[in-house]
Protein backbone atom coordinates (compact mmCIF):
# COMPACT_ATOMS: atom_id res chain seq x y z
CA UNK A 1 0.00 0.00 0.00
CA UNK A 2 3.24 2.42 -0.54
CA UNK A 3 2.35 3.29 3.42
CA UNK A 4 -0.99 4.66 2.50
CA UNK A 5 -3.28 4.41 5.45
CA UNK A 6 -6.90 3.57 5.35
CA UNK A 7 -10.24 5.01 6.65
CA UNK A 8 -10.89 3.64 10.05
CA UNK A 9 -13.76 5.04 12.14
CA UNK A 10 -11.27 5.01 15.47
CA UNK A 11 -9.97 8.60 13.90
CA UNK A 12 -13.55 10.71 13.77
CA UNK A 13 -14.06 9.20 16.99
CA UNK A 14 -10.89 10.11 18.77
CA UNK A 15 -11.29 13.28 16.56
CA UNK A 16 -14.14 14.29 18.28
CA UNK A 17 -13.77 13.02 21.83
CA UNK A 18 -10.44 14.93 21.96
CA UNK A 19 -11.65 17.86 20.18
CA UNK A 20 -11.15 19.84 23.62
CA UNK A 21 -9.67 17.65 26.09
CA UNK A 22 -5.93 17.46 26.25
CA UNK A 23 -5.87 15.35 29.54
CA UNK A 24 -7.31 12.17 30.01
CA UNK A 25 -7.90 10.28 33.18
CA UNK A 26 -6.60 6.81 33.63
CA UNK A 27 -7.91 5.08 36.80
CA UNK A 28 -5.97 2.11 37.59
CA UNK A 29 -6.21 -0.80 40.48
CA UNK A 30 -8.87 0.71 42.70
CA UNK A 31 -11.97 -1.04 44.09
CA UNK A 32 -15.29 0.35 42.22
CA UNK A 33 -16.79 2.84 44.81
CA UNK A 34 -12.89 4.76 44.89
CA UNK A 35 -12.74 4.61 41.25
CA UNK A 36 -16.26 6.36 40.79
CA UNK A 37 -15.08 8.60 43.17
CA UNK A 38 -12.05 9.75 41.30
CA UNK A 39 -13.75 9.71 38.11
CA UNK A 40 -16.45 12.32 39.77
CA UNK A 41 -13.05 14.05 40.53
CA UNK A 42 -11.97 14.56 37.48
CA UNK A 43 -15.25 15.40 35.58
CA UNK A 44 -15.82 17.87 38.34
CA UNK A 45 -12.23 19.26 37.09
CA UNK A 46 -13.21 19.29 33.60
CA UNK A 47 -11.58 16.06 32.68
CA UNK A 48 -14.14 14.29 30.68
CA UNK A 49 -12.78 11.15 29.38
CA UNK A 50 -11.87 8.13 31.76
CA UNK A 51 -9.65 5.50 30.91
CA UNK A 52 -10.13 2.51 33.39
CA UNK A 53 -7.57 -0.58 32.70
CA UNK A 54 -8.77 -4.21 32.84
CA UNK A 55 -5.22 -5.72 32.99
CA UNK A 56 -7.48 -8.50 34.96
CA UNK A 57 -10.89 -9.89 35.66
CA UNK A 58 -10.93 -8.11 38.89
CA UNK A 59 -11.03 -4.79 37.80
CA UNK A 60 -14.01 -5.35 35.78
CA UNK A 61 -16.36 -3.94 39.00
CA UNK A 62 -14.58 -1.24 38.77
CA UNK A 63 -15.34 -0.41 34.94
CA UNK A 64 -18.95 -1.19 34.86
CA UNK A 65 -19.13 1.10 38.28
CA UNK A 66 -17.13 3.94 36.08
CA UNK A 67 -19.36 3.27 33.19
CA UNK A 68 -22.37 3.33 35.12
CA UNK A 69 -21.24 6.96 36.81
CA UNK A 70 -20.59 7.97 33.23
CA UNK A 71 -23.71 7.42 32.02
CA UNK A 72 -25.18 9.40 34.59
CA UNK A 73 -23.39 12.78 33.66
CA UNK A 74 -22.74 12.06 30.27
CA UNK A 75 -19.36 11.00 30.19
CA UNK A 76 -17.36 8.62 28.10
CA UNK A 77 -15.28 5.93 29.86
CA UNK A 78 -13.24 4.02 27.88
CA UNK A 79 -11.19 0.78 29.18
CA UNK A 80 -7.79 -0.12 29.10
CA UNK A 81 -5.17 -2.54 29.03
CA UNK A 82 -7.16 -4.45 26.02
CA UNK A 83 -4.68 -7.74 25.14
CA UNK A 84 -6.88 -9.95 23.49
CA UNK A 85 -9.65 -9.82 20.75
CA UNK A 86 -11.59 -11.92 24.12
CA UNK A 87 -11.22 -8.51 26.62
CA UNK A 88 -12.67 -6.50 23.28
CA UNK A 89 -15.65 -8.15 24.02
CA UNK A 90 -15.71 -8.25 27.47
CA UNK A 91 -15.44 -4.51 27.61
CA UNK A 92 -17.90 -4.49 24.64
CA UNK A 93 -20.79 -5.89 26.04
CA UNK A 94 -19.08 -3.76 29.50
CA UNK A 95 -20.43 -0.57 27.42
CA UNK A 96 -16.60 0.70 27.25
CA UNK A 97 -17.27 3.46 24.46
CA UNK A 98 -13.27 3.01 23.65
CA UNK A 99 -10.13 0.62 24.42
CA UNK A 100 -6.84 1.27 24.86
CA UNK A 101 -3.90 -0.94 24.52
CA UNK A 102 -0.08 -0.80 25.72
CA UNK A 103 0.98 -2.02 21.91
CA UNK A 104 -0.30 -2.65 18.74
CA UNK A 105 -1.92 -5.79 18.21
CA UNK A 106 -3.44 -6.80 14.40
CA UNK A 107 -5.79 -8.82 15.84
CA UNK A 108 -7.67 -6.79 19.13
CA UNK A 109 -7.50 -3.81 16.82
CA UNK A 110 -9.60 -5.80 14.05
CA UNK A 111 -11.78 -7.09 16.89
CA UNK A 112 -12.29 -3.39 17.48
CA UNK A 113 -13.21 -2.18 14.04
CA UNK A 114 -15.78 -5.15 13.69
CA UNK A 115 -17.35 -4.41 16.95
CA UNK A 116 -17.35 -0.94 15.78
CA UNK A 117 -15.46 0.40 18.67
CA UNK A 118 -12.57 2.77 18.70
CA UNK A 119 -9.26 1.69 19.66
CA UNK A 120 -5.86 3.07 21.03
CA UNK A 121 -2.88 1.31 20.12
CA UNK A 122 0.08 1.59 21.69
CA UNK A 123 3.57 2.21 20.17
CA UNK A 124 7.24 3.02 21.07
CA UNK A 125 8.62 2.47 17.60
CA UNK A 126 8.59 4.24 13.89
CA UNK A 127 7.98 0.17 13.16
CA UNK A 128 5.00 -0.11 15.45
CA UNK A 129 4.04 3.54 14.01
CA UNK A 130 4.05 3.00 10.31
CA UNK A 131 1.86 -0.54 11.01
CA UNK A 132 -1.09 1.46 13.15
CA UNK A 133 -1.12 4.24 10.04
CA UNK A 134 -1.65 1.29 7.45
CA UNK A 135 -4.53 -0.15 9.04
CA UNK A 136 -5.77 3.76 9.62
CA UNK A 137 -5.09 4.29 13.31
CA UNK A 138 -3.81 8.28 13.06
CA UNK A 139 -4.77 8.46 17.04
CA UNK A 140 -1.34 6.13 19.05
CA UNK A 141 -0.74 6.32 22.24
CA UNK A 142 2.98 7.08 22.73
CA UNK A 143 3.89 4.22 26.08
CA UNK A 144 5.80 5.06 27.97
CA UNK A 145 6.28 8.79 27.56
CA UNK A 146 8.15 9.48 30.60
CA UNK A 147 10.65 6.91 28.98
CA UNK A 148 10.38 8.08 25.56
CA UNK A 149 10.91 12.00 26.29
CA UNK A 150 9.58 14.75 24.40
CA UNK A 151 12.41 14.41 22.15
CA UNK A 152 10.95 11.13 20.68
CA UNK A 153 7.75 13.07 20.28
CA UNK A 154 8.93 16.06 18.24
CA UNK A 155 11.31 13.57 15.65
CA UNK A 156 8.28 10.86 15.41
CA UNK A 157 6.19 14.24 14.05
CA UNK A 158 8.77 14.74 11.16
CA UNK A 159 8.12 11.38 9.54
CA UNK A 160 4.76 10.77 10.37
CA UNK A 161 2.44 13.94 10.64
CA UNK A 162 -0.51 13.03 10.70
CA UNK A 163 0.03 11.04 13.86
CA UNK A 164 -1.98 12.09 17.14
CA UNK A 165 -0.34 11.26 20.01
CA UNK A 166 -2.07 10.22 23.19
CA UNK A 167 1.18 10.39 26.01
CA UNK A 168 1.12 8.00 28.53
CA UNK A 169 3.16 6.42 31.35
CA UNK A 170 4.88 8.62 34.20
CA UNK A 171 3.33 11.57 33.24
CA UNK A 172 1.38 13.86 36.19
CA UNK A 173 0.57 17.61 36.23
CA UNK A 174 4.46 19.40 36.74
CA UNK A 175 5.69 17.63 33.53
CA UNK A 176 2.22 17.29 30.99
CA UNK A 177 2.60 20.85 29.68
CA UNK A 178 6.17 19.90 28.51
CA UNK A 179 4.62 16.78 26.24
CA UNK A 180 1.60 18.99 25.02
CA UNK A 181 4.34 21.62 23.75
CA UNK A 182 6.34 18.91 22.30
CA UNK A 183 3.60 17.49 19.98
CA UNK A 184 1.49 15.41 22.36
CA UNK A 185 -2.78 16.32 21.63
CA UNK A 186 -3.44 14.63 24.59
CA UNK A 187 -1.53 14.09 28.22
CA UNK A 188 -3.16 10.86 30.17
CA UNK A 189 -2.34 10.89 34.05
CA UNK A 190 -2.94 8.62 36.75
CA UNK A 191 -2.22 9.08 40.16
CA UNK A 192 -2.23 12.79 40.18
CA UNK A 193 -5.68 12.53 40.17
CA UNK A 194 -5.51 12.02 43.74
CA UNK A 195 -3.27 15.10 44.33
CA UNK A 196 -5.61 18.18 44.73
CA UNK A 197 -2.85 20.41 43.71
CA UNK A 198 -2.22 18.23 40.68
CA UNK A 199 -5.44 18.01 39.92
CA UNK A 200 -6.19 21.89 40.08
CA UNK A 201 -3.73 22.09 37.51
CA UNK A 202 -4.67 19.80 35.09
CA UNK A 203 -7.88 21.42 35.47
CA UNK A 204 -6.51 24.82 33.87
CA UNK A 205 -4.63 22.71 31.34
CA UNK A 206 -8.68 21.35 30.12
CA UNK A 207 -9.48 24.86 30.87
CA UNK A 208 -7.04 26.96 28.44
Amino acid sequence: MNGATVPNPSTTFFDSLFASQPVMAILRGFDPDRTVELCQRAWDAGIDVVEVPVQSPDALPALHAAIAAGRERDRPVGAGTVLTPEQVHTVYEAGAVFTVAPGYDPEVAAECSRLGLAHLPGVATSSEIGQALRTGHTWLKAFPASELGTGWLRAQHGPFPAVKFVATGGLDADNADDFLAAGARVVAVGSALQDSRQLDLLGRLVRR
